[in-house]
């Protein structure tokens, strides 16, 4: 990681710094704050999790990236854990209105570099975004990391296994869609779709639609207050 540091405060460098955040404003304040610490990066910008993966499909060398845990399709803490899993190199910084001891404590379980409440100040993303820069871990409120259960564990391997389209087609069943709209969404053939949906429920252990959504919303900020979706089967 160090060599990141280097890379990024070196006398040309041109760093690529993705934000993720589904508010216009926030985005606003986080590309400020990165131009103060970072001017020479370069900052792309997506407001849900399908345009991100389109983004970091574009920049494979991307160096940071900033991500909101509840802008469309995050699904809490699965887009964090299907992204460290196919893109380990790329340093995440996790940022949330969530502040509990227990959010940030699973956001670093699951492999974020550091925490930035939406309540900091410019000066505290600031350091945060120069600490993880440098190779080191941000804990805003020194809570350390948790173990997280067996459970949780083996449900963030299983998103990993899956490819980013299949990932994308998980977020959709998620929010209720069907084969065909998804295929639309996706210009896809439904054949396509139900074909990824096959290998979704085999790679995450999941009977049926109903069940791999089931085992996505175990990884909200708070699992037992996930509001159901209505899943048809097809």
């Amino acid at each position: 990681m160090m060599e990141l540091g280097r890379h990024l405060n070196g006398p040309a460098a041109m760093s690529i710094i993705l934000i993720a955040d589904d508010h216009p404003l926030f985005r606003e304040a986080m590309r400020r704050s990165v131009e103060r610490a970072q001017p020479a990066a370069t900052i792309a910008e997506a407001e849900n999790v399908a345009e991100l993966l389109a983004l970091i499909d574009a920049h494979p060398d991307a160096d940071l990236l900033l991500l909101d845990l509840t802008m469309p399709g995050a699904h809490g803490f699965s887009a964090l854990a299907h992204i460290r899993a196919t893109r380990p190199a790329l340093p995440v910084i996790v940022v949330s209105a969530r502040e509990e001891p227990m959010v940030i404590r699973r956001a670093l379980a699951h492999g974020a570099s550091g925490f930035i409440p939406k309540s900091a100040d410019a000066d505290l993303i600031q350091r945060a975004l120069n600490t993880v820069i440098d190779g080191e871990t941000f804990d805003p409120f020194a809570h350390g990391a948790v173990r997280l259960d067996e459970a949780e564990r083996e449900l963030s391997k299983r998103l990993a296994e899956l490819t980013p389209q299949q990932f994308r087609v998980l977020t959709m069943l998620c929010e209720g869609k069907l084969n065909k709209q998804i295929a639309y969404d996706l210009d896809v053939t439904e054949a396509t779709i139900k074909a990824h949906v096959t290998a979704i429920l085999r790679k995450l252990g999941a009977h049926n639609r109903t069940m791999a959504v089931t085992m996505a919303s175990r990884m909200a900020v708070d699992p037992e207050a996930a509001r159901s979706v209505n899943v048809i089967e097809e």
